[in-house]
């Protein structure tokens, strides 16, 4: 009896230890990804995500975005209101509780 609760609380132990371990393990990880230099794969996917952001705040709205984007996006836009009725649909909506 004295040895079922001995291996009990050796293997609680042991699944605490490498929870924590683990824990400590990811973290470190990350802020030593942080640290160093990314990797060259992760620094030209960053970049990409930059150039498209400051293209889209010029242009104000999605890049290279064609005649019929717009259009397909006007159709989609009056197809909901038809449906869920009036309002701006590019907003979220506003919840009023009383």
């Amino acid at each position: 009896m004295i040895l079922r609760q001995i291996l009990r609380l050796s293997s609680l132990f042991h699944s605490a230890v490498s929870i924590h371990l683990r824990r400590n393990i990811g973290l470190s990880a990350v802020v030593f990804n942080k640290a160093k230099e990314l990797d060259p794969v992760q620094k030209l996917f960053l970049d990409k995500i930059r150039e498209y952001n400051t293209k889209s705040k010029q242009a104000g709205g999605p890049v290279d975005a064609g005649p019929d984007f717009q259009k397909d996006m006007n159709e989609s836009l009056a197809r909901l209101q038809r449906a869920y009725g009036e309002g701006d649909l590019t907003k979220f909506p506003e919840f009023k509780f009383e």
